[in-house]
């Protein structure tokens, strides 16, 4: 699911870290708090030894709350980031690491609290709650074979009754075709889900945005499940499932896809996170299906796959000024400007808009592209239909706005060869503001996402060979950043999951300090290839769905 800088994740379960009363204390190996798992012993020495490390500590410390990154910090990521081999080597300076150091704010770096991997394996491990579920646990290691967890039960075995709420709590079943029902939904997300670190920025999920993402065909009604406060029935929880067909390497399985799991900030002491949890794989186990995918902004047992956000500035001056962005000290914002100026006209011969009568052509397009890519949604036409066309909105373009219809979510194209009328491409974004928290010159952050896309120059293999699929992407996704700019969005985000990776710098997007972990439900499978190379998979390819 994130987005801002920070934060972009879907099943944000950093809700279940701070709610779950099972769950141990986070623990941050703080560099002012020594180590979090030593024993408080009371012998004379332990306590110099405590001192004396943090003493040294603070020197580091000291360092960094005088805005000055450690050499040695600076020498180690330049080092690392060379090894691995995912940035180009003319972009490896220490200069410019500095400065992207300084926007990670280094500081929750070196404190645990974000950064590559988010917690690290210690704490992880402590989740007491993920320690009963069937999830791949920390050191296991990869599997012998892919395959489930626990096996299957007939339905006479699952759970019949909904599991218990604290005193004062109901559950309730939400309508998202009820408008009131619908806007009780947006409320408690615009106003408790996800934000980023610093609380600027938050997640506006629009109506037309939730009966996009929670109906698509086949979905149940009873996987959009709300708690309620049973006296005044004031909705203070939500958490959704909708059922998705996923292949994981060579295997087909149905699972539902967990989302949007908010707990009103006041409550997220009563235990609701988990609650609703397993009262969401109840329901769904009820109905035949025992996988699931979700993903998390932080580290819990046990990601299949991370992946980074990356940001293709749009609106400059706005970004600079709502601090989503900042100026580098070798710059200037006219210089910022200049350089992420986008074209005003697509590029593409035969571009359009995507239109009821492709359905079918990108249905097929879209499945023989996918086959690139180790984990990735199954869609019928459909569920394509659905997914692709759906959110386009009503009315003609701009009566929502520049470029926009009225309630548009999604920007769904298609490449239409002049001469043989065959759709040879296909991409789509969607639109995820966040509100700019106590702003008053700009209370929103336009926001677009890519999504899916497809061409046939990925479909024969010599294609990556000779570089062709890079050039025909790069191309295609330039073209969706000048859609999305004459659409007056802010930025425009992608993670490094599918083909993108290869294609990021080239069109000028920045790693933001944002990761997004893939997580499977009651299934095991290697480590698929995201912000990393895994075996001889390349950066991106493990990684064929995106959540929302």
């Amino acid at each position: 699911m994130a987005t801002q800088e920070d934060n972009t994740s879907d099943l944000e379960l950093q809700s279940v870290s701070e709610s779950e009363s099972e769950a141990e204390e986070i623990h941050t190996s703080g560099v002012t708090e020594g180590s979090s798992t030593q024993q408080a012993s009371g012998s004379t020495s332990n306590k110099k030894k405590k001192k004396k490390k943090k003493s040294k500590a603070k020197k580091i410390f000291d360092k960094l709350t005088g805005n000055e990154i450690p050499q040695e910090i600076v020498d180690r990521v330049v080092e690392q980031v060379k090894k691995d081999g995912t940035v180009a080597s003319e972009d490896i300076n220490e200069e410019n690491v500095r400065e992207a150091l300084e926007h990670m704010k280094i500081m929750d770096v070196v404190k645990g609290k974000a950064g590559i991997g988010g917690f690290n394996r210690k704490d992880m491990g402590e989740h007491k709650f993920w320690s009963t579920q069937p999830v791949p646990q920390p050191g296991e290691g990869p599997p012998e074979a892919d395959g489930y967890i626990d096996p299957s039960k007939p339905p006479e075995e699952v759970r019949q009754e909904p599991y218990q709420l604290p005193e004062h709590f109901e559950w309730s079943t939400l309508d998202i075709d009820d408008p009131v029902q619908n806007k009780e939904v947006y409320d408690l997300l615009s106003l408790n889900y996800v934000e980023d670190d610093q609380a600027a920025f938050r997640f506006k999920y629009s109506g037309e945005f939730l009966a996009w993402a929670l109906k698509p065909p086949g979905y149940h009604k009873e996987w959009h499940i709300g708690v309620r406060v049973s006296k005044t029935k004031k909705l203070v929880a939500f958490i959704s499932g909708i059922p998705m067909k996923l292949r994981v390497r060579q295997n087909t399985i149905m699972v539902t896809e967990i989302n949007f799991l908010c707990v009103l900030k006041k409550l997220r002491s009563k235990r609701l996170a988990p609650v609703l949890i397993k009262e969401v794989t109840r329901r769904v186990h009820l109905k035949g299906i025992f996988q699931a995918i979700y993903t998390a902004g932080v580290v819990i047992p046990t990601p299949v796959a991370v992946c980074r956000y990356y940001h293709r500035s749009l609106n400059i001056q706005k970004l600079i000024d709502t601090k989503f962005s900042f100026i580098p000290r070798s710059s200037t914002l006219a210089r910022m400007i200049r350089l992420n100026k986008v074209p005003e006209n697509t590029s593409l011969p035969g571009l359009r808009q995507m239109e009821g009568k492709d359905v079918d052509a990108v249905t097929v397009l879209f499945a023989e592209y996918m086959k690139r890519f180790d984990m990735v949604p199954l869609f019928n036409a459909e569920e394509a239909r659905h997914t692709f066309l759906s959110g386009a909105g009503r009315g003609e373009v701009g009566s929502g706005g520049t470029g926009r219809r009225e309630g548009q979510v999604t920007w769904s194209y298609v490449v239409e060869d002049p001469s043989t009328k065959k759709i040879t491409d296909f991409f789509m974004f969607y639109s995820l503001p966040s509100t700019v928290i106590n702003n008053l010159t700009y209370p929103l952050l336009e926001a677009a996402y890519l999504f899916y896309y497809a061409t046939d120059a990925g479909v024969a293999p010599a294609d990556d060979q000779d570089g062709k699929v890079k050039k025909r992407l790069t191309t295609l996704i330039g073209d969706a950043l000048i859609i999305a700019n004459n659409a007056k969005f802010d930025v425009f985000n992608a993670l490094t999951l599918m083909d993108n990776a290869p294609i990021l710098q080239d069109l000028k997007f920045g790693p933001g300090d944002g990761f997004l972990n893939f997580y499977l439900y009651n299934w095991r499978t290697s480590t698929l290839a995201g912000v990393n190379p895994e075996g001889d998979r390349p950066a991106g390819r493990g990684v064929g769905v995106v959540m929302l």
